[in-house]
C-alpha cells in the first residue's frame, strides 16, 4: 500500500485536537481517540475535529502521564469504514514508517521515513526512533508501517535536531487499552509512581489514593482552564453574543467563528492590540474602481469597523487596545463584525464581481 492510499484509506481515523494551550493529533482505535497526555494538557474536555467530525467537545476519560497517553471519548463517534489497527509485527531497524498529523495546523500532513532504531530507551521506557519529520502538532498522531497498521504514537522530538523523532511503541498502547477496558470505569488517571489506575473521584487533594504521591494531572484537571484579564473579557463578550467559546477558542488568545461564507478571526497580541478581522473575497478582475468606491463609501459610514485590502484580499476589521476594551463596546463592535462579514462578502461577490475565497481546512 503506497502512502497516498494509506492516507486516503485511514484519513477519517485521524483527529485534530485543540486546547487553549495548543493543538495536536489523535487517532481512532476501538471507538476511542488515542493521543498523548501532554496534548490534552491535563484538561477534562478538549475540542476535536476530523474529516467527518465538525469541531466538537469531547471528554478525556483516561490520562496516563507515565506512558504519555490519553484516551478521549466522543459520544457521537462512529468507527470509520476503514479502521486503524494496532500492529502485532515486530518493528525492526530500517522498516518503512509513515507519520500522519497536523503540524503547525497544516492538516493531514504525511511524512515517510525509516526506523532509525527499533528500541531506544528513554526514562525506563522503550521508544521507536524514526527519521520521518515530525513537528509540533504531530504529537499524538499515529506512526504506521507499510501495511498501514499502527506501530506507535508520535510522542516527542529532540529540539534543534534534524528528524530525530520518537514514538511510543504499539505494545504500550495495547497495554494501556487493556488496562482501561479491564478497569471498567471512566475518568481514570494512571499514577506515575505506583502505576495504579485511580478513579478521579477517589483522588483527595490531588494525592494518589494508593501510594500517596501527588498527581499533577489531577490538580490540572481539577483547576481546569480559566482565562484572565483581557482574555477573560473577550470571552465574556463572545458569550454575550451566544457564541460557544470552547468551540471557537483556538488558543488562550485566539478565537475563530464561521458565519455564513465568512470566517472571523479574533487575536489578542502581546503588545495589547486586539484585532478581529475577516478575510472576505478577493478584489475583482474588472471594474475594480467601482469596488474601491464602494469600500471607501462604506468606510465613511462605519463606526468600529473598517475595510482594507491586503495582498489582493478584502478585509473587514475591528481593532482596539486592551486597556480601552469594555464589555459594551466590544459586544457592539463584534456583533457588527459578525453580521457585516457575511453580508458584505455576498454584496461584493454578487454586485461587484469580487472573487470568492477558498477556505483552508479547519485548523
Amino acid at each position: 500500500m503506497n502512502i497516498q492510499n494509506i492516507l486516503d484509506t485511514y484519513i477519517e481515523s485521524i483527529i485534530q485536537i485543540m486546547t487553549p494551550y495548543g493543538t495536536g493529533t489523535g487517532f481512532i482505535i476501538d471507538g476511542l481517540i488515542v493521543t498523548n497526555s501532554h496534548v490534552v494538557s491535563g484538561l477534562r474536555e478538549v475540542v476535536v475535529s476530523a474529516k467527518k467530525i465538525p469541531r466538537t467537545l469531547a471528554q478525556v476519560i483516561y490520562d496516563d502521564p507515565y506512558f504519555d497517553l490519553a484516551f478521549i471519548r466522543l459520544n457521537s463517534l462512529k468507527n470509520p469504514k476503514n479502521t486503524l489497527k494496532l500492529s502485532t509485527d515486530t518493528v525492526s531497524d530500517g522498516d518503512t514508517t509513515i507519520a500522519i498529523g497536523h503540524p503547525y495546523g497544516l492538516n493531514y500532513s504525511v511524512t515517510e521515513g525509516i526506523v532509525s532504531r527499533a528500541s531506544r530507551l528513554q526514562d525506563d521506557l522503550e521508544y521507536i526512533q524514526i527519521d520521518a519529520a515530525i513537528n509540533p502538532g504531530n504529537s499524538g498522531g499515529p506512526l504506521l508501517n507499510a501495511k498501514g497498521n499502527v506501530i506507535g504514537v508520535n510522542t516527542f522530538i529532540i529540539q534543534n535536531a534534524n528528524n530525530l523523532g520518537f514514538s511510543l511503541p504499539f505494545f504500550y498502547i495495547q497495554e494501556a487499552l487493556d488496562g482501561f477496558v479491564t478497569c471498567g470505569k471512566t475518568n481514570i488517571i494512571k499514577c506515575s509512581s505506583c502505576k495504579n489506575l485511580i478513579e478521579e473521584k477517589k483522588i483527595q487533594n490531588d494525592y494518589c489514593s494508593a501510594c500517596g504521591v501527588k498527581i499533577e494531572v489531577a490538580k490540572l484537571r481539577r483547576k481546569g482552564y480559566k482565562p484572565t484579564g483581557a482574555t477573560k473579557l473577550m470571552e465574556e463578550i463572545l458569550l454575550s453574543l451566544n457564541i460557544n467559546v470552547n468551540l471557537s477558542r483556538r488558543s488562550q488568545s485566539s478565537w475563530r467563528i464561521d458565519r455564513g461564507t465568512a470566517r472571523i478571526d479574533i487575536n489578542y497580541y502581546e503588545n495589547g492590540i486586539i484585532i478581529g478581522d475577516t478575510k472576505l473575497c478577493g478584489i475583482p478582475n474588472k471594474e475594480i474602481e467601482k469596488a474601491y468606491d464602494f469600500l471607501l463609501t462604506q468606510n465613511a459610514k462605519f463606526s468600529y469597523l473598517q475595510f482594507s485590502i491586503s495582498e489582493n484580499s478584502i478585509y473587514l476589521s475591528y481593532l482596539i487596545v486592551d486597556s480601552s476594551l469594555t464589555l459594551e463596546e466590544g459586544k457592539t463592535a463584534l456583533k457588527r463584525l459578525l453580521e457585516y462579514s457575511d453580508k458584505y462578502d455576498a454584496i461584493l461577490i454578487n454586485q461587484y464581481h469580487a472573487i470568492k475565497q477558498k477556505k483552508d481546512e479547519e485548523e
